[in-house]
């Protein structure tokens, strides 16, 4: 019997990236030449949603665009690499969120200036329930808070899977913290009152969240769960650039959680060292695509 495709709703952050690879970051007046440059689609909620669609998922993006000649080229992007997007900026003149990002050569560390979803204020669309009852998980970055929070509410009342990704803590968080099944947070999340990554998964339990982990780039994902906590090694490389890693490991993470009708503690560990053996493989490369093209 074929296995059904797993279907996924991504609801958060979409910009245009342009991302160049420096040897250094440039000094106040400097002028560098970049050794190489990537510009496509990215933010948490796209990545993620383009990882899950090279696995073979149905994704869906819930986000903010525009209809600006570069949100058409970020929508174009994004309808290549097989995600469906629902525009809720589709009317909007305006450009497109633009995150400029310098990778180090050297080391592959990455500086990253945005407004991220600063300047967008969404309101939930009217088939927002049927979205979220066609999907089988709903993954959330926090960004366009008031939306997340909606679609959170509309999976809780059917029964989807909610995964959220903590970057960092974001007025509204608390909010949406009681209605997610699953958090994978990164060291940068912190929490009222949390300094460690174990002060942040206590939190995340007490507030409702079942499934929690916290990454910390190279070092080891530390996890807890209903039936016990652990911890799951990352994969050593050699880093090329770090940018989108934790996108990548959210839309792999996804997928698996998508085919799985229970979750269980080995289950949890087994999906988490799977999706970070793909944010490992895309540091290998430069830009935010060629892992996927890597294999």
């Amino acid at each position: 019997m074929e296995r059904r495709r797993p279907e996924g709703l991504f609801v958060g952050l979409c910009t245009l990236d342009v991302i160049q690879l420096v040897d250094h970051a440039p000094g106040s007046n400097e002028k560098l030449t970049a050794r190489d440059q990537v510009v496509a689609a990215g933010g948490p909620a796209a990545n993620a949603a383009v990882a899950f669609s090279h696995l073979g998922g149905a994704s869906r993006l819930l986000t903010a665009i525009g209809a600006h000649p570069l949100g058409v080229g970020v929508a174009a992007d994004l309808d290549a690499l097989g995600v469906k997007v629902t525009d809720l900026a589709a009317d909007s003149a305006d450009p497109p969120t633009v995150s400029s990002v310098l990778v180090s050569a050297s080391t592959g560390e990455r500086a990253v200036a945005s407004t991220n979803a600063t300047g967008h204020r969404l309101t939930p669309p009217g088939d927002l329930d049927a979205l979220v009852a066609a999907c089988d998980i709903v993954e959330l970055d926090g960004h366009h808070m008031e939306l997340a929070v909606s679609a959170a509410r509309a999976a809780r009342a059917v029964g989807r899977t909610t995964l959220f990704d903590g970057g960092s803590w974001k007025t509204g968080t608390e909010d949406l913290l009681p209605l997610i099944d699953v958090a994978v947070c990164s060291a940068d999340f912190r929490p009222p009152g949390a300094s460690t990554p174990a002060d942040t998964l206590r939190f995340l339990r007490e507030h409702g969240v079942s499934w929690s982990a916290v990454s910390g780039g190279a070092d080891p994902i530390v996890w807890a769960g209903p039936g016990g906590e652990g911890a799951v090694d990352v994969p050593v490389v050699e880093v090329a650039d770090t940018l989108g890693a934790g996108d990548v490991l959210h839309g792999v993470l996804a997928h698996h959680l998508a085919t799985r009708s229970r979750l269980t503690s080995e289950g949890f560990a087994e999906a988490l060292s799977e999706a970070a053996a793909a944010a490992s493989r895309a540091c290998v490369s430069f830009g935010t695509r060629a892992w996927m093209r890597e294999g």
